[in-house]
């Protein structure tokens, strides 16, 4: 194998963990693909190179998890859904069972659609509970140091734990969530600095202001403050004529006063 750098071999060993391919075909694909691993693992698939995901595997995998067969044939359901997540080792209390979820395009908590699951899992090439589970503990290592998996699985939790008919996630279920999402334990990442322990005054914060549901622009926008606020927690990137959502304008304010800054903002 020609020389290449540290970052390259483990690009190419992760692509050949999910492919099983040989190293110079994962070298070749990576290389076209300008060393955009996901990108190059889809050109794979869809080549002739590419043995591709068994549809007929998939569909026997999928089956054995439904839990009314014959009233709804083509959905895993809540009890079926905990059990193929556990048959994958992932927890339910982790960030990749939201990435999961997010790769399956689940409909909602506890369910997986067959369109979904065998879409989801031929793109990345998993026809095999072994392979799902090698897959699932990649992505979980990936989801706190890659920001955008990890943003892509946090914007599609909006949708997927908000209650149906309504457009606001409810505050109790925006806080869990950012629980999960803002804390290392849980395979998240971080919110927390030496002076600031912003995620508890975050939730701190919205619980004072009455526990309002969170929309959607608050939401994202929350994971962006989050992303720059670990960067520089004295504000310098702050303006109070920024396109913020107001309760994170208010939040600056509050984090000012709390800290004891005297910090104006500008």
């Amino acid at each position: 194998m020609p020389p290449y750098s540290s970052a390259q071999k483990q690009q190419i060993m992760q692509f050949v963990n999910l492919t099983q391919a040989k190293d110079t075909i994962a070298a070749k694909f990576l290389k076209a693909a300008r060393w955009n691993v996901e990108e190059a693992i889809d050109t794979y698939f869809q080549s002739p190179s590419g043995a591709g995901a068994s549809t007929t595997a998939l569909n026997k995998i999928f089956d054995s998890y439904r839990d009314a067969p014959t009233e709804n044939p083509d959905e895993i359901g809540i009890e079926g859904a905990m059990k193929y997540l556990g048959d994958i080792k992932v927890q339910l209390d982790e960030v990749t069972c939201l990435g999961i979820a997010e790769l399956l395009k689940s409909p909602s908590m506890g369910e997986f659609t067959r369109d979904g699951f065998l879409n989801g899992w031929r793109s990345t090439g998993c026809d095999t509970l072994p392979k799902m589970i090698s897959h699932a503990a990649d992505m979980r290592a990936r989801i706190p140091i890659q920001a955008d998996l990890f943003r892509r699985v946090y914007r599609y939790t909006f949708p997927l734990c908000r209650m149906q008919g309504q457009r606001n996630l409810q505050f109790d279920i925006a806080a869990e969530q950012w629980r999960l999402f803002f804390t290392p334990q849980n395979g998240g990442v971080g919110w927390s600095s030496r002076t600031t322990p912003w995620l508890d005054w975050w939730i701190e914060f919205l619980e004072e202001r009455g526990k309002k549901p969170v929309n959607k622009d608050l939401w994202e926008q929350v994971e962006v403050f989050m992303r720059k606020a670990m960067a520089d927690e004295k504000f310098g990137w702050w303006s109070a004529d920024g396109a913020w959502p107001g309760a994170l304008d208010e939040f600056v304010e509050w984090v000012g006063k709390k800290r004891g800054d005297g910090m104006e903002v500008e």
